[in-house]
């Protein structure tokens, strides 16, 4: 029976993974290249990307790259307070593991499988126990994703609405809904001490109470911090893509910026996706919601495929080569405690 369980399971992974992926990316980046083929005075616009790599400009791209590593030393922040209940770790480790979590991530639907790579660095006893303190560092940086895009669709409603991407009915819908989700998660957020001792007197739950002890030690405080702290990540979000916006020749000002990119995350919270479809998707987004304030599509979907590229496919590449260090660690322990047995 567990067989046939894990047959179906794998069989739904390859066919997300190998076929629905892949085929969604395709009619995707069809979708794109005729939005930019189509764009007014296509060939001004690839002569400023050329051009813009040989421009004055072209200090933006190690700036973008630095603040990836703020970025995710932000990020490693907010995920050394939130274990702290759990297992103190250094900050160092703290970033091996969030590096190594994007590695993982990339193979999963809408990134869950960062949560098994940030695990692997905790001690053994611990592992389960911390993945409840993650998802509580994961939602944080959710509210803040739903609060700036509530507030992006507020602020782009007339914009929305007069360029006609969705009916007024169905943003009002979307706004509205947007909200309640916020509200809910804001007071789950802020009483999660609730859900711990919830749990603790159910009787079929009560033997798993111990893998969410550490949630219900969070104190209002240490919520605020981690808030802060994913408000200054998003912040750096929008930073890299202003920068690149400017780079590849999209006039747009911060204002505008701030708010499309505000709009594009929450729809990307919003929207199941796929590691190998979220360029394509991240694509037709930012041309459908900066496109508002700019013509040039071409520069819109090369600041955004930068972006996807800078974010996420670096740091996956290092976070893979960390794992590949960790295996070899546990390989040698696993053998040390072998030969202490005999």
């Amino acid at each position: 029976m567990q067989l046939n369980r894990n047959s179906k399971t794998d069989f739904i992974r390859a066919f997300i993974n190998y076929f629905l992926g892949p085929l969604l990316f395709i009619w995707l980046s069809w979708s794109i290249y005729h939005e930019i083929k189509s764009q007014p005075d296509i060939e001004g616009a690839w002569r400023h990307v050329r051009q813009s790599f040989s421009s004055s400009l072209l200090w933006m791209i190690p700036a973008v790259i630095a603040l990836m590593s703020v970025n995710w030393a932000i990020e490693a922040i907010k995920w050394q307070i939130a274990v702290k209940p759990v297992q103190p770790v250094t900050f160092l480790k703290s970033f091996r593991a969030v590096l190594s979590g994007v590695s993982f991530s990339v193979s999963t639907p809408n990134r869950v499988g960062e949560y098994f790579g940030r695990v692997l660095y905790m001690e053994e006893g611990n592992r389960l126990r911390t993945i409840a303190v993650t998802m509580v560092s994961s939602m944080s940086q959710l509210i803040i994703t739903l609060l700036m895009g509530l507030a992006g669709l507020i602020i782009l409603k007339p914009y929305i609405e007069q360029k006609q991407l969705i009916s007024g009915l169905w943003l009002l819908v979307l706004i509205y809904g947007v909200l309640i989700v916020l509200v809910i998660l804001l007071l789950f957020y802020f009483r999660l001490h609730w859900l711990a001792r919830w749990i603790a007197r159910i009787p079929f739950l009560k033997k798993y109470s111990y893998l969410v002890e550490a949630v219900g030690q969070f104190d209002t405080a240490v919520l605020i911090r981690m808030l802060s702290l994913s408000v200054l990540r998003f912040s750096v979000f929008i930073l890299q893509y202003y920068l690149l916006y400017i780079f590849f020749d999209v006039q747009i000002g911060w204002w505008a910026a701030c708010w499309t990119v505000s709009v594009s995350f929450l729809v990307m919270a919003i929207i199941p996706t796929f590691a190998i479809a979220e360029l394509g998707l991240k694509g037709k987004v930012a041309l459908l919601v900066t496109g508002l304030f700019s013509a040039n599509k071409a520069g819109i979907f090369f600041a955004t495929a930068s972006i996807w590229f800078i974010n996420l496919v670096i740091p996956a590449i290092l976070g893979s080569i960390l794992i590949l260090g960790l295996r070899k660690f546990y390989k040698r322990d696993n053998q040390r405690s072998d030969s202490l047995k005999n």
